[in-house]
């Protein structure tokens, strides 16, 4: 565990490298903001389109050469952009069809990733292991990014995706050498005797258990409908601090600094919960809602840095409860498949959640689509809560006068 901690921060620091080249390199190309925003969707488009098929793939196929051969091909596209960056070869369309076959690449790598570091814990330490999956991402995130303009500005454009794919291949060659841990919950055989007939079958069956499920449901209503109306920080804290605030792009920097901290934090408290649940789940997200609506509210820079990074640190925690829910809650054949579901789902937040909030910022500025959007979240996660209550007080069996009787009579009988 500790071999694919630090390959993944690797793994984290030169893909959060990347895409931070990725928008300047699409921005020199085109000059088009526009442009920018249409390469990262097209990227995860095919998340959006053929995510259960990658994760019904990680289910029938050996989960280490699964992650492997993904990690060798992601290296191998970013090693084909690096050259053709150095050769001053790379346009728009080049960069396009890159970028959608690294989408279709990532459908199964990362649920293969995911599910083989759950493979190196006992079963009652998955939870663990995934906050501590959740502190190396927050921390290959920021090393990324930093490192992103000192390798550009002394080694150039090309050197940030040659690094990428170096980390890529880093990550390929730790993976042979990994051993289950005693006590893992592992698909052996990736569902070996269960598989259906046909793929399109394999990928039904997992949408039909994810359906099924109401614990799985209400995770998805719950993390969709903070998807939608909050969590979007660098798009409405940007637009609070620069416009009612009146601060700059150093008083961002600033805010955005708070919020990696806090999300490493929270991933660090994350990484101790050993029952994780949809109710801690949506707890946590009303009360981070509750604070964005305190954020909104922020007279000053002063105080929303005060609230900033408590709402981190609890969507923090939010984040990582919800993903070990996920990942331990289906039996092990079928958490591939079950993944890929929610990356199909995950996709259509990421893709409306933006303009959609944008839209609200346009009707109610800033301020008003931070409180909105918090009481919002609040009060759907509370109306869940109550009907789902007042569901289970009436499923419970009333007894009749005559049943209670009759087992009165058969006590007396047993006396």
């Amino acid at each position: 565990m500790r071999w694919w901690s630090v390959a993944n921060f690797v793994s984290n620091a030169g893909t959060w490298m990347q895409l931070t080249v990725q928008n300047l390199l699409v921005l020199q190309i085109t000059g088009s903001a526009a442009a920018t925003g249409l390469s990262m969707s097209v990227q995860a488009a095919p998340a959006l389109l053929i995510s259960m098929f990658g994760g019904a793939a990680v289910d029938r196929w050996p989960r280490k050469l699964t992650a492997a051969v993904s990690q060798a091909l992601l290296g191998a596209v970013a090693f084909t952009t690096a050259v053709l960056v150095a050769l001053d070869r790379l346009d728009m369309t080049s960069l396009m069809v890159l970028a959608a076959v690294t989408g279709v690449i990532a459908t199964v790598d990362g649920p293969a990733c995911s599910l083989l570091g759950n493979d190196l814990v006992p079963a009652e330490d998955v939870p663990s292991a995934i906050g501590v999956g959740a502190l190396v991402h927050q921390a290959g995130r920021l090393t990324g990014a930093a490192l992103a303009g000192v390798t550009v500005g002394f080694l150039g454009t090309a050197a940030a995706y040659a690094a990428n794919g170096v980390s890529f291949l880093f990550v390929a060659s730790v993976i042979p050498f990994l051993r289950p841990a005693r006590g893992a919950v592992r698909a052996v055989g990736a569902g070996r005797g269960r598989r259906a007939k046909g793929g399109d079958m394999s990928v039904r069956e997992g949408l039909a258990f994810f359906v099924s499920r109401p614990r799985l449901l209400a995770l998805a209503g719950v993390t969709g409908i903070s998807a939608v109306f909050g969590r979007n920080y660098q798009l409405t804290l940007a637009v609070l601090v620069t416009g009612p605030l009146a601060g700059g792009a150093g008083s961002f920097g600033t805010v955005s600094t708070v919020l990696a901290a806090g999300g490493i934090v929270g991933a660090v408290v994350g990484a101790r919960l050993r029952r994780p649940s949809v109710r801690l789940v949506g707890s946590l997200a009303a009360a981070g809602a509750l604070l964005q609506v305190v954020a909104g509210l922020s007279p000053s820079m002063a105080v929303l840095l005060l609230v900033v990074l408590p709402m981190a640190v609890v969507e923090s925690v939010s984040d990582t409860a919800g993903t070990a829910v996920l990942q331990t809650d289906p039996p092990a054949h079928m958490r591939g498949r079950v993944l890929g579901v929610w990356g199909s789902i995950g996709t259509v937040w990421s893709l409306g959640g933006p303009p959609a909030l944008g839209l609200l910022m346009e009707l109610a500025g800033a301020r008003g689509a931070l409180v909105a959007g918090g009481l919002i979240i609040a009060a759907a996660i509370g109306s869940g809560h109550l009907v789902r209550e007042r569901r289970t007080v009436a499923a419970v069996p009333v007894r009749s006068a005559r049943g209670d009787v009759a087992e009165q009579a058969a006590l007396s009988t047993a006396a």
